[in-house]
């Protein structure tokens, strides 16, 4: 019996199956990606990895095949043990063993385990019926337009001639000299009514200005003494206390190492942690999918996060992965 299609169909509603005696495959979220130089498109996916330490039975696949067989938890139990005694002595022989729709597992030279992961399927249930495509470069033309220059026009405007009528009467000596006497009396009477006009009206506006001014004084000295009246002055004002809250670091980033349906099981995983000196290795709150994530370590930033992991990854040939809160 061929236990992989059993795997396959947990990958899509756990995010960690566990092969007792053999390891644990796991899936990691990855947003959707938009390569700008091939202009392809790739949705959001679940990518499978695959860690060999984490050999403890969580009774996931056992009960799953036991209640699609419709066999005995110990019959799933050694149909497992079967199966698994078959990968690794192929694995022993440095054969290539081949997990359909999960992945690829090779030893190579240093006699390591490494695991390709199938790239066709998607674990995602929300992406299903999303596939990868290609969308080829959209050339746009540039249209140049041409502004007009505009021409000015001229208008003529002809000019009217006006011929203007004078006309020139003459009049008696005796008449202008009579008009001249009477003409130097009446701009003297006009001269001397207009001077008496304009002194009285420069005194009348003078009177008015110094009024104005004598007015705006009293009100605004009345105003002063009312402020003066209203100030007070606090002899010991209470100063003032600055209160420091610390507020507590969030660190939504975790370095996975396993994950348990049994708390107890994780709390052994994270003891055996940090007895291989992850101080910080902690047991997460259980998930929506019941299991119990044991992190290496987790930390307030997705670099710091990528850096342990990679660092795992390259030293101990574990395959952590990251969850993210």
């Amino acid at each position: 019996m061929k236990i992989e299609k059993y795997i396959s169909a947990l990958l899509y509603r756990y995010q960690c199956v566990t092969v007792p005696g053999f390891g644990a495959f796991l899936t990691e979220w990855q947003s959707a990606q938009v390569i700008e130089g091939q202009h392809s498109f790739i949705p959001p996916r679940k990518i499978v990895s695959f860690n060999s330490n984490i050999k403890s039975n969580d009774g996931l696949l056992a009960n799953h095949i036991a209640l699609t067989e419709k066999i005995s938890y110990d019959q799933a139990l050694s149909k497992i043990n079967y199966q698994v005694n078959f990968w690794l002595e192929k694995l022993q022989n440095k054969e290539t063993l081949s997990l359909e729709n999960i992945g690829d597992i090779l030893v190579n030279n240093e006699n390591n385990w490494v695991f390709k992961p199938n790239q066709a399927i998607n674990y995602l249930t929300d992406s299903f019926g999303l596939s990868s495509f290609n969308s080829p470069e959209i050339q746009r033309e540039v249209k140049q337009v041409e502004t007009p220059i505009e021409t000015p026009t001229l208008t003529l405007v002809e000019e009217e001639h006006i011929e203007e009528n004078n006309e020139v009467i003459a009049l008696p000596q005796t008449a202008v000299k009579s008009n001249t006497n009477w003409l130097k009396y009446a701009a003297a009477v006009a001269i001397f009514a207009s001077a008496g006009t304009f002194g009285y009206k420069y005194y009348y506006d003078y009177s008015i200005e110094q009024k104005t001014l004598l007015v705006e004084k009293t009100v605004q000295e009345q105003i002063n003494k009312k402020i003066q009246e209203a100030t007070f002055i606090i002899p010991n004002p209470t100063q003032s206390v600055d209160l420091t809250i610390e507020k507590p670091e969030i660190k939504p980033y975790h370095v996975i190492a396993a994950a348990f349906r049994s708390e107890n099981n994780a709390k052994k995983a994270m003891e055996e942690l940090k007895k291989q000196g992850y101080l910080n290795a902690t047991v997460l709150p259980i998930t929506k999918h019941n299991l119990y994530p044991v992190a290496f370590e987790s930390f307030s930033t997705l670099s710091e996060a990528n850096k342990l992991k990679n660092k795992i990854i390259t030293e101990h040939a574990i395959d952590a992965w990251l969850k993210i809160d």
